[in-house]
């Protein structure tokens, strides 16, 4: 910040405030040079308004200039590999991490990022509509394309083979369902990639209270004649946590393999006029792994705000800012599903 001093003064500095501020926060100029005067100002926000006036000492007296009003600039728009995506998250930097999108008779079926350190894929986002939607099952696991083998857990000669206690096992659990993708068999054996499995508690969990969220996802978007996005997400640690992870030795593999502590999805329908994104709706469900019993998965309903700060993503970043921050502000399944 630069202004120009006239007369003799003790001290110049500039003083500012938010808009909606009371009290101002003053700084002595950094530099004095003849009428010009300036300094670095570090503390201001992205994207907010602000007045600023400059004042100078003088015999004691402070004198102060008439204010001016200005507005901070907007962080760019964080990256994603496709702008087109809705269901993207921006891209994640990591020197562990590969993003893979898979495509089956040239469309879009998927993308992952995948920790490599972890074995994990963070998120897997993908589209869901009508036309995705069959019946039956086609498809084996098999090693991932595009990763080395080192890299990933060998899932493709069977399951995990650990057992989690209560009667139960750890099964090899879907990110994005094959069931999101039986009415195209490329596509659907394209979910069983291993980048695609984490070890889930098999009968409480994936086959249980899981299941019939997968379920409730699918009748959304066989009730919609557009399109609803998923992002879908195995947690080992919160953003700000420091949980215990649990590492299991898979019957197939040396590797140690962790076991997520938390599963999420996050949903998105967008409106379109002209082109362009007028209006959206998110929501999203938050569920510890554990076993669970007689229980609902709308009770772990959320908004996508809440998931973002658990997990340090931003999620369906291809939003323009105003209607992604009204959309992920909404907690109500019964609201997403009417948009």
């Amino acid at each position: 910040m630069s202004c120009t001093v006239t007369g003799n003064s003790e001290e110049t500095a500039f003083a500012w405030k938010t808009t909606t501020e009371s009290d101002y926060t003053r700084r002595v100029a950094a530099f004095v040079s003849g009428t010009q005067a300036s300094a670095t100002l570090t503390e201001l926000l992205p994207d907010t308004d602000y007045e600023i006036r400059a004042t100078a000492m003088s015999g004691g007296t402070e004198y102060a200039s008439a204010a001016t009003r200005f507005r901070t600039a907007r962080p760019p728009k964080p990256q994603t590999d496709h702008t087109a995506w809705y269901e993207l998250p921006a891209r994640s930097e990591g020197a562990t991490l590969t993003t893979l999108s898979f495509y089956a008779g040239g469309e879009r079926n998927y993308t992952v990022c995948y920790d490599r350190s972890t074995y994990t894929s963070c998120w897997v986002a993908y589209p869901l509509a009508r036309g995705h939607i069959g019946s039956g099952r086609k498809g084996s696991w098999a090693a991932t394309p595009g990763i080395d083998i080192a890299d990933q857990i060998n899932v493709w000669d069977g399951s995990y083979g650990v057992d989690y206690g209560e009667n139960d096992l750890y099964a090899r659990g879907h990110q994005i369902p094959n069931g999101d993708r039986n009415a195209n068999s490329a596509m659907q054996r394209q979910t069983f990639y291993s980048v695609n499995s984490t070890p889930q508690i098999q009968n409480r969990f994936n086959g249980g209270i899981w299941n019939t969220l997968e379920g409730a996802v699918r009748s959304l978007a066989q009730a919609t004649a557009d399109t609803v996005y998923v992002t879908t997400g195995a947690v080992l640690r919160t953003a700000a946590g420091s949980e215990e992870v649990a590492w299991i030795q898979p019957q197939y593999d040396a590797k140690q393999c962790p076991v997520p502590n938390y599963y999420y999805k996050a949903l998105l329908k967008v409106r379109r006029s002209g082109g362009r994104i007028v209006a959206a709706s998110a929501v999203g469900v938050w569920m510890p792994h554990r076993s669970y019993s007689g229980d609902s998965y709308m009770n772990y309903v959320v908004t996508v705000d809440e998931i973002e700060r658990l997990t340090g993503f931003d999620l369906f970043a291809n939003l323009p800012d105003d209607v992604e921050a009204k959309a992920e502000r909404n907690a109500s399944w019964s609201d997403f599903a009417a948009f």
